[in-house]
C-alpha cells in the first residue's frame, strides 16, 4: 500500500515538474517573439517611407519622416544600398542613422536647401557658419554608424569673394552637433564637406570611431572640429583633409576639456593636430597617444603643401587655458614642421560686443617619444610672449630628422609677432635648426636627437628669454662651420649636461654675457 502510494505520488510530481518544464519554455519563446518584435519595430528603413536610391530624388521629406517615427520609440533609421539625395537632417534624441555598406547620404548641392540654424550658443562664427546637412541641436543619445557613406558635395558649393566673413557663408558643414549629450559617430566614410567636415560645439559625452575620412573639396575643409566640449574620445581615426586635421578649438567661453585621441592615421595640407587657432575658454587635460602623421595622397592643394604645415600644433591666441596637456607615441612623417607650441595675443573677441581677452596661459604640456622625419629647415619653436610665458613644458626621447638646411645670422633677433595669427611658420627660418625656445619657464628636454643635412650649420637648440631649464641627453648633429651645438641668450637658472654628441661644432655650448646661472658638465665644456 506504501509503494503504490508513493509511486503514485513520483508521477504526479513529474507531471507537475514537466508541465512546469513547458510552462518556462514556453514563457521563454513568447519572450523572445516579443523582442524579436520590439526589436524589429525600432528600426525604421528609409525606402518604408518613399526614398529612393537613385542619387536623383530629394529624399529630404522621406527621411526625416523615418527620423521623426523613430524618435517616438527610440531606434536605428536604416539606410540600405544606394544613393539618397537629400538636404538638411534634424537628427533627434535616441535616433541612430544605420548607414549599411553601399549606402550613401548624397548632401543636395542646392545652398538654398540648407536652412539656417541657430545653435542657441554664442561663438565665433555664428553669423556666418550656420547651415549643415545633418543637424542635431540640444539631443541625447544620437548617433551615426555603419560601413556606408555620407558624402557633401562640397566642391559644388562656389565661392564668389575673398571677402570676410562673407566667403564663409551659405557653405554647409556635413555634420553638426550642438549641445548634445551621448553622441556616437562611428565606422562611416565622411566625405568632401563645403565647409568644416564634422563640428561638435559644446557637446558632453562624445564617441568618434573607425572613421574614413576624406576632405578635398573646398577651403576650410577641416577634417573635425571638437569645440567646447567634455569628455570627448576620439580613436581609429583614418583621416585626409586639405586644411587642418583633428582639431580642438574653444570658440566661446567653454573650455574643451578631458579628451582623448588615440590609434589614429592622420593626413593634412595644414596642421594635422591642432589645438586652436580660437582659444577663448582653452584646453585642459588633453590626451593624445599611438598616431600616425603622414603626407596626404591629394598632391594638389587649396591650402598648405601636400606634406602639410605641422604635425604637432598647440597655439594659445586669444586668452583661456591650455593646461594639462599629454602627447605620447607619435610618428611625424612629412610636414614642414614638427613641433609648434604658441602662446600669442591675437586678443579677438569671440563675438562683438564681448570684451577682448587677457593673453592667456600655457602649462603642463608634456611630449614624448616622437619620431619626425622629412622636415623642412624652418625649426620647431616653443614661443611665448614676454608677459605670459609657456610654463612646465618637457619633451623627453625625441628624434627629429630634417630634409633641407638654411643660413641665419645667430644674433639677428626673431620678430616676436605678438598679435598675428599663429603658423609654424611665421618666424621664418628659426636661429636653430631643432628647436628655438623663447619665453618659457621650467622647460626640460631629455634624450633630444637632431639630425640635419651636412650643409646645416645652425646651431641644434637655441633658448632665448627663457628661465629654469635642463637640456640633458642632447645628441645634435653639427659640422665645423656650427658655432655651437647649443645657443643660449639672456637666459637664466638653467642646466646642460650628459650631451652624447655635439662634434664637430667649434664647441658644444655657446651664451651670451646676459645668461647667467648656467651649469654645466665635463660632456658640455
Amino acid at each position: 500500500m506504501n509503494d503504490l502510494f508513493i509511486c503514485k505520488c513520483e508521477k504526479r510530481m513529474q507531471v507537475i515538474s514537466t508541465t512546469g518544464r513547458m510552462f518556462h519554455v514556453l514563457y521563454l519563446c513568447c519572450l523572445l517573439i516579443g523582442l524579436s518584435a520590439t526589436v524589429k519595430a525600432q528600426w525604421y528603413d528609409v525606402t518604408k517611407y518613399g526614398a529612393v536610391g537613385d542619387s536623383t530624388t530629394d529624399n529630404t521629406k522621406a527621411i526625416q519622416r523615418a527620423i521623426d517615427d523613430c524618435a517616438a520609440t527610440g531606434g536605428k533609421v536604416y539606410f540600405p544600398a544606394g544613393r539618397f539625395l537629400t538636404a538638411t537632417l534634424y537628427l533627434k534624441s535616441n535616433v541612430t542613422l544605420h548607414i549599411a555598406a553601399g549606402a550613401t547620404i548624397l548632401g543636395n548641392t542646392d545652398t538654398k536647401q540648407y536652412p539656417y540654424q541657430d545653435a542657441g550658443i554664442r561663438f565665433y562664427g555664428d553669423e556666418w557658419a550656420r547651415q549643415s546637412l545633418i543637424f542635431c541641436k540640444d539631443q541625447q543619445n544620437v548617433g551615426i554608424e555603419g560601413r556606408g557613406t555620407i558624402d557633401g558635395q562640397g566642391a559644388s558649393f562656389v565661392i564668389t569673394t575673398i571677402k570676410k566673413p562673407d566667403r564663409y557663408r551659405n557653405r554647409p558643414y556635413l555634420l553638426w552637433f550642438v549641445n548634445c549629450k551621448n553622441v556616437k559617430v562611428r565606422d562611416v566614410t565622411l566625405r568632401n564637406s563645403a565647409f568644416w567636415m564634422q563640428h561638435y560645439l559644446c557637446c558632453e559625452y562624445v564617441w568618434i570611431d573607425g572613421l574614413h575620412i576624406w576632405n578635398h573639396s573646398n577651403k576650410n575643409n577641416d577634417m573635425m572640429d571638437i569645440d567646447g566640449c567634455r569628455n570627448v574620445h576620439i580613436s581609429n581615426i583614418t583621416g585626409d583633409s586639405d586644411d587642418d586635421g583633428i582639431t580642438v578649438k574653444s570658440t566661446s567661453p567653454r573650455i574643451t576639456e578631458n579628451v582623448t585621441i588615440s590609434n589614429c592615421v592622420i593626413s593634412s595640407h595644414c596642421n594635422a593636430l591642432k589645438l586652436g587657432t580660437e582659444s577663448t575658454g582653452g584646453f585642459r587635460n588633453i590626451v593624445v597617444s599611438n598616431c600616425v602623421i603622414k603626407p596626404s595622397a591629394q598632391l594638389s592643394t587649396i591650402y598648405g603643401l601636400p606634406a602639410g604645415n605641422s604635425g604637432i600644433s598647440l597655439e594659445m591666441v586669444d586668452g583661456g587655458i591650455m593646461e594639462n596637456i599629454t602627447i605620447n607615441n607619435i610618428v611625424i612623417d612629412g610636414p614642414q614642421v614638427p613641433l609648434f607650441v604658441r602662446l600669442g595675443n591675437r586678443a579677438r573677441p569671440h563675438i562683438k560686443g564681448a570684451p577682448v581677452p587677457a593673453p592667456g596661459r600655457a602649462k603642463n604640456i608634456h611630449l614624448s617619444n616622437i619620431t619626425a622625419t622629412g622636415a623642412d629647415a624652418t625649426g620647431c619653436s616653443i614661443s611665448g610672449i614676454a608677459k605670459a610665458p609657456v610654463e612646465n613644458v618637457s619633451l623627453e626621447h625625441i628624434y627629429i630628422e630634417t630634409k633641407a638646411a638654411a643660413k641665419v645670422d645667430l644674433q639677428a633677433p626673431v620678430v616676436e609677432k605678438e598679435e598675428e595669427y599663429p603658423e609654424a611658420t611665421m618666424f621664418g627660418n628659426l636661429p636653430a635648426y631643432g628647436f628655438f625656445i623663447r619665453y618659457a619657464k621650467d622647460v626640460r628636454l631629455s634624450d633630444i636627437t637632431l639630425r640635419a643635412p651636412a650643409a646645416e650649420t645652425r646651431p641644434g637648440i637655441v633658448v632665448h628669454n627663457t628661465a629654469q631649464f635642463t637640456l640633458n641627453g642632447l645628441d645634435a648633429q653639427t659640422t665645423a662651420a656650427t658655432p655651437a651645438a647649443v645657443y643660449i641668450s639672456n637666459s637664466k637658472n638653467g642646466s646642460v649636461t650628459n650631451s652624447r654628441n655635439a662634434y664637430p661644432a667649434q664647441r658644444h655650448l655657446l651664451q651670451d654675457g646676459a645668461s647667467v646661472n648656467i651649469q654645466t658638465d665635463a660632456t658640455t665644456r
